[in-house]
Formats: structure tokens, C-alpha cells, sequence
């Protein structure tokens, strides 16, 4: 795979990423359900394979437990990929979660993920959510130490707005920016996208699938037989009225990819791609076998004609 670079950093990344979220497993808040961490390895292993050069997690990800399992699977490899994760979220001894930005608290998650994920230093260290919102300088004055001291190589952000990643601006550079961003989540386009190519700051999309709704494999069935703790079974997403819409847009990935050979996921994950200002595009998969058939994204170019299907659709969606 081409590799591009993440804004004012010296990571040059794949277009596509492993992303981390799911193998957290079960028992917090966020969870995709069970997960056997075989599968993760598995999967991780594959991803790899295929030349994909970084892996996002987050500490709260299964409250430690992605970042370990990422640190099981890369044990002793030579050559290990770039590894991300982020701060911010915290939790207590009975595992209810909480934000934090404060400079004590960010070190002590720092520490955390750097023993969690057995690395001398985390290449690109985020902030999760910009929450609470009145200790924003605070935590991005502590990331900037981080930098300074080596225990991190580069600083982003995630979730951020334009406002708030002005504040951090005046305190320290920023390599990059993850926002949620796909076919039926595009609230970055129209401001936040273009600022952070005007400040140079990466772009590194999550759920570009829109955490499965656009693989082609979710049908109504399966949805109602979504495990009791997998967070998508109370999202809107997932719910009417906009299930069905979400459903007819998978038709059209389809028809799409259908012309290119490609699968759904592939069409879906391309068409954040398209976008100049994004660097690369964070794809989560569970088992081996899943990233087959997304692999094809990164060289997937869609045709002006094809990008105005999916605008004609949304149009004739919202009338």
C-alpha cells in the first residue's frame, strides 16, 4: 500500500488502519459484546500481513484490555507497525467512566498504556474527547510535555471542533485529528475537514463503516440478535427511521461495487478516502478473514459520477 504523511509528524501511514475498539471485548460500557482474544490476534496478525503499517486503540477500550491484547500480538516482531492510542477517558474500580484532562490525570493514563502496551514510547498519542471542556489547555499543555520528554513521539486529537482545536493550537502543534466520518456521518465536511488541511493537521477517519451498518453483512436479523451488551443495539443508526435508509444506501455500495469487483465495505471506506483532507481511515475487524474484504479500499479511486450517486441519494432521501 502507498503510504501518506500524517500531518507535521514523520509517520507516513497506509490509507487503511486496524482499529482496536472491538477486541476491547465485553463488560464496559462501549462494547461490540464478547470477544475471544485469539481472533484479535488473529486478526491483527492478517491486517499486518496485508501491509498495513498502524493500530488505534484507546486506554478505555475494554477498560486496558485492547491495548494488551495489541501488545500480545506484536510481541517480539522485529519490525512492529505504528501504534496510536488515546487519554481522557477514565474509569474507576467499578468501571464507570469518566473524562479527564487534568495534566496528573493524563500522565498517569500515559504510564498506564505504556506499560499496557509494553513500547518505550506511544507513536501518536491522542486525547479522546475534549471533555471536561474548561481543561483543554491544561491537557494539551501535558500531552506537548509528553512530547518533550520522549514518552510520546506525536500529539492529535479526537472529537475536536474548530474552536477548540484553536485553543489547543496556541499552546502546541497538532499532528491530527480523528473525527467520525462516513457516508451517513458527515459533519466534518463542510468546516472541520477543510481547517485541518488548511492547518496541515492529519486526518485519521474512524467508523468509516459506520461501525458495520455499511459492511453489507448487517441485516435487520441480525441487528435484533446483536448481543444485550453490544452498544449498537440502542444507536439511532441502527434504529427506524433511519435503519431503512441506512439499508437502501448498502443497496447502492453494492451496485457500485459491483462495477469494481469490490465489496460494499470497500466502496464505503473509499468514498472517505476520496476526501483530500483525510490521510487515512480506521477499519476495525474482530476475526480472521474480516479485512479481506476491505483491503481493496486503499486503491479503490471512485469516478465523479460514482461520488454523485451517493449525493443524488441523500437528496432524494431527504425530500
Amino acid at each position: 500500500m502507498k503510504t501518506k504523511c500524517l500531518g507535521n509528524s514523520d509517520l507516513y501511514i497506509t490509507p487503511i488502519g486496524f482499529g482496536a475498539w472491538a477486541i476491547g471485548g465485553s463488560g464496559w460500557e462501549f462494547a461490540w459484546g464478547g470477544q475471544d482474544d485469539s481472533d484479535s490476534i488473529a486478526a491483527i496478525h492478517e491486517a499486518l500481513d496485508a501491509g498495513i503499517n498502524w493500530i488505534d486503540s484507546a486506554a478505555v477500550y475494554g477498560l486496558g484490555h485492547s491495548e494488551e491484547v495489541v501488545a500480545r500480538a506484536l510481541a517480539g516482531m522485529s519490525n512492529p507497525p505504528y501504534v496510536f492510542t488515546k487519554c481522557s477517558m477514565v474509569w474507576d474500580e467499578r468501571g464507570q467512566i469518566g473524562h479527564s484532562l487534568k495534566g496528573e490525570s493524563i500522565r498517569r493514563e500515559c504510564e498506564a498504556s505504556l506499560r499496557r502496551l509494553g513500547v518505550d514510547a506511544i507513536d501518536l498519542y491522542q486525547i479522546h474527547w475534549p471533555n471536561p471542556e474548561e481543561e483543554i489547555e491544561e491537557g494539551w499543555a501535558t500531552m506537548a510535555k509528553l512530547k518533550e520528554e520522549g514518552k510520546v513521539r506525536h500529539i492529535g486529537v479526537s472529537n475536536f471542533d474548530i474552536g477548540q482545536m484553536q485553543r489547543a493550537l496556541a499552546i502546541a502543534p497538532i499532528t491530527s485529528l480523528q473525527p467520525r466520518y462516513s457516508l451517513i456521518h458527515r459533519e466534518v465536511e463542510e468546516e472541520i475537514l477543510p481547517f485541518a488541511a488548511w492547518q496541515e493537521i492529519g486526518v485519521i477517519a474512524y467508523s468509516p463503516m459506520a461501525s458495520g451498518l455499511l459492511t453489507g453483512a448487517m441485516t435487520r436479523e441480525r441487528i435484533e440478535q446483536l448481543p444485550a451488551d453490544d452498544w449498537r443495539r440502542n444507536n439511532h443508526d441502527f434504529q427506524e427511521p433511519q435503519l431503512s435508509r441506512n439499508l437502501r444506501l448498502v443497496r447502492l455500495l453494492k451496485a457500485i461495487g459491483a462495477h469494481h469487483g469490490c465489496t460494499p465495505a470497500e466502496v464505503a471506506v473509499a468514498w472517505v478516502l476520496h476526501n483530500r483532507a483525510v490521510t487515512g481511515a480506521i477499519v476495525g475487524a474482530r476475526k480472521p478473514g474480516q479485512m479481506k474484504g476491505v483491503l481493496g479500499a486503499s486503491g479503490l479511486r471512485l469516478s465523479l459520477t460514482e461520488v454523485a450517486e451517493f449525493e443524488a441519494f441523500f437528496v432524494k432521501a431527504a425530500a
